[in-house]
């Protein structure tokens, strides 16, 4: 594959979609963006996806050669020593100075664009199999739509200076540690991009972001694990990849019935909020917050918005069922039942072509992730917004659990959904939420408790075993716990389970299931209402270590046994 071009000082229209700014690494994400465009877009038959314009948004990339002039001219290597907090460290990033020699590239990028940037991590560990790290660094959305360019140039290197700091954040260097890694090991180079999508109002938004998948963990129906998955959600793309509700189809029956029970079980688990660029005045600037630039709203909105035509279906009381479309009034669900099963929008096929190509390509099984911009009133002509590609370790060999193991005497869990293949015999650490006094209002506070725990673990060496309620590494409280991998990395088992007030569905989109995935960890899925529950009584009854309030940390006299079967779907923890 050929060398990623300079950029010039030329009119943006005359660049290529992909630059650089800089030497050094383009880091993971980058990289396989540029094999995106030279490798996997063309194998792509257009013949097939007629009215769909499929590229990687215009680009440019700071090499890490940048991240490094950065780091020693302002000596910030001795900050990242100090290990100070995440806001001290950010604000030393801020009030540092970009290198000189880079100023001038930078402010032509601004000067000709007023289209919301995307300012995006590519680290030299992101989308490596063995050391994923999605999600571990940040991404931070920026209107870019001031009048002067002085101020949008301002905007742009108070973004930039945020991603390199999150390179050093205290869940980064957690994650870094997990992996035998040290801070100074991780170099950043940055991504700057134009953002898919619409302006209406002061939102800015694609109808439609996605993470597909080449191989499906949980196939239901007549669908097979080899058909894949695609997870659909409205708005930026963060709803998926941080584990909120998303819409999720087979490809290849498109279709094929829900997997929800009952209506209302499926009203109750579809997407209500989506994510968008705030194209207004922020309500509170602040340069150290992720999420300055975003703006959270409802399906009214959208509504409002003109971008659900295509993408719910309207629930009718009088026959207890949903009819695709905003054909008549009632509660709206985003099924995407308009456009993933339409006659005229070859939306499926498109799916099919970027997972087939980009498996082709890569000569394994990968996930990506993208953004459509639908014509709102037809549906087409459609861009999509072609944005990542990584491998995605898919083990199909390995140990055997019989049926009969799971009800053996001495299990304490047993599971019919779990991943991976393997054994675990050395963990005594449990660390785990105890069912009687979980509140779902303080997930917040048991992230945190959480995230001491797994400091201490991993700087103690132990590996431990997590048990909780809900999705691990969800943005939605209520839908499970909202830890970053870095609050949670030494665990090497984990363990959702459900409560009658916390049970949605399984996310196979998000960056927290790529990094399950990636670090083989083991992961088995219980429901509270299965015919195999817990033995919570048995990992009460461990000796507790002390020191949290809402977090149960125990130590096991000897280590316990998980045997995890990903082939035929079984797993089981025996004490």
């Amino acid at each position: 594959m050929k060398e990623v071009p300079f950029f010039t000082r030329s009119e943006s229209l005359d660049r290529p979609a992909v630059t650089r700014i800089g030497g050094g690494s383009l880091g993971g994400k980058a990289a396989g963006l540029y094999l995106i465009q030279e490798e996997i877009i063309p194998r792509i038959d257009e013949e097939e996806i007629l009215g769909f314009s499929i590229g990687v948004p215009q680009m440019v990339v700071l090499g890490t050669d940048v991240f490094d002039r950065f780091m020693e001219d302002n000596r910030l290597w001795t900050v990242v020593e100090s290990e100070s907090s995440d806001e001290r460290l950010a604000l030393a990033f801020q009030r540092a100075e970009m290198p000189v020699e880079y100023v001038g590239d930078l402010w032509a990028l601004i000067e000709g664009m007023t289209t919301p940037l995307a300012v995006r991590s590519s680290s030299r560990l992101e989308d490596d199999l063995d050391h994923p790290f999605a999600g571990v660094y940040a991404t931070k959305m920026v209107p870019n739509n001031a009048f002067s360019a002085d101020q949008r140039f301002c905007l742009l290197l108070e973004a930039i200076k945020f991603v390199w700091a999150s390179t050093f954040f205290a869940s980064a260097r957690s994650a870094v540690a997990a992996a035998g890694k040290a801070p100074q090991d991780e170099k950043m180079a940055v991504i700057l991009q134009e953002v898919v999508g619409q302006r209406v109002g002061n939102r800015y938004y694609p109808c439609v972001s996605g993470v597909g998948r080449t191989y499906n963990f949980y196939p239901s129906g007549a669908a097979k694990a080899c058909d894949g998955v695609v997870n659909l959600a409205l708005g930026l793309g963060r709803t998926i990849v941080d584990g909120g509700r998303s819409w999720g189809f087979s490809p290849a029956l498109p279709k094929a019935p829900p997997p929800f029970n009952s209506v209302g079980d499926l009203l109750k688990n579809t997407q209500i909020r989506f994510w968008a660029v705030n194209m207004g005045p922020a309500e509170v600037p602040d340069p150290l917050r992720e999420t300055e630039y975003l703006v959270d709203a409802g399906l009214a909105e959208a509504e409002v918005d003109g971008a659900l035509r295509l993408l719910v279906s309207t629930y009718d009381a009088g026959s207890d069922r949903l009819d695709p479309g905003l054909g008549r009034h009632g509660p709206r669900a985003l099924t995407f039942a308009p456009l993933v099963a339409s006659r005229l929008i070859p939306f499926s096929d498109l799916m099919r072509q970027m997972l087939e190509a980009s498996r082709e390509v890569l000569d394994q099984d990968v996930e990506i992730e993208f953004a459509v911009r639908l014509d709102r009133e037809h549906g087409l002509p459609a861009d999509v917004g072609f944005l990542q590609v990584r491998p995605m370790r898919v083990v199909t060999e390995g140990i055997e659990v019989g049926e009969a193991v799971l009800d053996d005497p001495a299990v304490v869990i047993a599971s019919t959904h779990v991943l991976g293949n393997g054994v675990e015999d050395e963990i005594r650490d449990v660390v785990f939420l105890d069912p009687n006094d979980f509140d779902p209002e303080t997930t917040f506070e048991v992230a945190a408790e959480l995230e001491g725990i797994n400091r201490r673990l991993v700087a103690e060496g132990c590996p431990y075993m997590l048990i909780g309620f809900g999705r691990w590494g969800t943005s939605d409280a209520r839908q499970g716990i909202p830890v970053t991998w870095g609050q949670i990395s030494g665990a090497k088992v984990i363990v959702e389970a459900t409560l009658p007030e916390v049970n949605t569905d399984l996310s196979q989109g998000s960056h927290f299931f790529h990094n399950v995935l990636g670090f083989q960890i083991l992961y088995l899925s219980v429901e509270h209402d299965g015919p195999r529950p817990i033995d919570w009584a048995w990992l009460r009854s461990r000796p507790r270590v002390p020191g949290t309030e809402r977090v149960i940390h125990c130590r096991t006299e000897r280590p316990m046994e998980v045997r995890v079967d990903g082939r035929n779907m079984r797993g089981v923890i025996l004490r």
